[in-house]
């Protein structure tokens, strides 16, 4: 399997590169994967307080690969071996932290969201573009995204597709900072050492405390299942052959 994660040790924090560049740092399975199980590595190693993650080239994620959902059926969306590595994931104790830069779009942007803390960059883009192919966040990206910044905001960029930049995420609430670009790293790193000279142990109940607060299981079950439904409209395959094409999809409603 090709290394897409990138690993750096800092003084009592990791930083994760997600290493794509070809493809913007799109998250295929494999990505996926390596990522989950990195993040699963330093979560049980007591030298690391916690994470960032960040993108080679000036992309955080460009969302997911497309080439992998192109031909997927509702049948192969439940059996989905993405599905344990959002999983694994989502149960990390250690604070996480994204320092973004360019696109972060789709499965990109359901990835930030899952960090605890986001630095944006003037100059990234972040959108949840799926309704465009068909198809709608199938990783919480819809349900964090109400809680984030209302359902006004959210109906807006989810119903859309609508593209909004990092200067307006932090204005909305989608980011905890912001910074210049470029500097979504070196500012994520500033933050990352006043973190990790905490309390480890308080600041993983605290998150758990303010996640249990956010999460709604059922929400996120129903985002998924409508995800999976969607795989086997006509509606999906037209919505990835016209985004292929570079053309206007025709949407029939089927």
């Amino acid at each position: 399997m090709e290394n897409t994660i990138r690993t750096e040790i800092q003084d009592g924090y990791a930083i994760l590169t997600l290493d794509r560049p070809n493809a913007c740092n799109a998250l295929n399975t494999g990505m996926l994967k390596q990522l989950a199980e990195a993040l699963a590595h330093f979560d049980r190693d007591p030298e690391i307080r916690l994470v960032i993650l960040t993108g080679a080239d000036g992309n955080f994620a460009s969302g997911a690969d497309i080439g992998e959902i192109a031909d997927r059926t509702a049948l192969d969306g439940v059996h989905d071996l993405r599905l344990h590595s959002w999983e694994t994931i989502a149960k990390v104790r250690k604070p996480l932290i994204a320092a973004v830069e360019g696109y972060c779009l789709g499965g990109g942007f359901e990835l930030a969201q899952r960090c605890d803390l986001i630095v944006a960059a003037e100059n990234a883009t972040f959108s949840q573009p799926e309704v465009r192919l068909g198809l709608i966040p199938g990783a919480g990206g819809v349900q964090r995204l109400a809680t984030s910044i209302g359902k006004w905001r959210a109906m807006r960029m989810v119903l859309s597709g609508e593209t909004i930049t990092g200067r307006e995420a932090f204005e909305w609430g989608l980011a905890s900072h912001t910074s210049a670009a470029g500097e979504a790293l070196p500012t994520a790193k500033e933050i990352a050492a006043k973190l990790a000279q905490g309390a480890p142990l308080a600041q993983q109940f605290a998150k758990q405390a303010v996640l249990t607060a956010l999460d709604k299981p059922e929400g996120l079950d129903l985002e998924r299942r409508s995800f999976e439904l969607l795989l086997s409209t006509e509606d999906k395959a037209e919505g990835i052959a016209a985004f292929r094409a570079k053309r206007k999809p025709d949407f029939k409603g089927r």
